[in-house]
């Protein structure tokens, strides 16, 4: 079902990066098998083994800072993950959908900020590869804040450092969890990205309304 939107009452586009914005495709590939096969090449173990204690890792830190930061992996992992990173570029694309959507939403007054839990060098490097950057009026790391957005100090913290109005804010994120914590924080409109990743099935979103298409949110009227 078409998400229904009253423009009137948002000025602010809070947008998540990877899997919102970015074809989520790229960090699935990269994360859940070129590191195992990495991590199997350079420790000389099977590639089952590898899968297994990567992901075992993972578990441990889902849902902190950690998970998101690509120093925490370089240690933990002891690859040279940044490097390893730039091998599959190609894979980084941006939503065909976005862009008219942003350019509509810029058209129309409203303040458009990403907000990424990604780490500030992966930020870098999706902003090099893609065109991201001219669309937004400012971009975030959580990382900068010292919490990531599963955290209610993120919340506070970015808003002492933006003051944008809660209440008239789209936060707009392919997590389930990171919305129930937007909305846990006040931000007054959610909406979660049905597919994040073009090679996946579409996800179901249990308590927030979500969408396959930025185009099923338009048009942006000003006000």
């Amino acid at each position: 079902m078409k998400p229904m939107l009253n423009w009137s009452q948002i000025d602010t586009l809070l947008l998540d990066m990877d899997g919102t914005l970015l074809d989520l495709h790229y960090d699935n590939q990269f994360w859940n098998h070129r590191v195992p096969e990495h991590y199997a090449e350079y420790h000389q173990v099977s590639i089952d083994e590898a899968r297994q204690l990567v992901h075992s890792h993972f578990k441990q830190v889902a849902g902190t800072l950690n998970w998101y930061c690509l120093d925490y992996w370089q240690t933990t992992l002891q690859l040279p993950i940044r490097e390893l990173k730039t091998r599959t570029v190609d894979l980084i694309r941006l939503r065909d959908d976005v862009p008219p959507f942003l350019q509509e939403a810029r058209r129309a007054g409203k303040q458009i900020l990403l907000l990424t839990n990604a780490h500030p060098d992966a930020l870098a490097l999706k902003n090099q590869h893609t065109n991201l950057e001219q669309f937004c009026d400012q971009q975030f790391s959580t990382h900068s804040f010292g919490a990531c957005k599963e955290d209610q100090r993120l919340w506070q913290r970015l808003h002492a450092e933006v003051g944008f109005n809660p209440g008239r804010t789209l936060f707009i994120d392919d997590g389930e969890a990171i919305l129930d914590s937007a909305h846990t924080f006040g931000i007054g409109h959610l909406l979660g990205v049905e597919n994040p990743d073009s090679q996946l099935p579409a996800k179901v979103f249990q308590r927030h309304r979500s969408f396959d298409n930025y185009a099923q949110l338009q048009p942006i009227m000003s006000t």
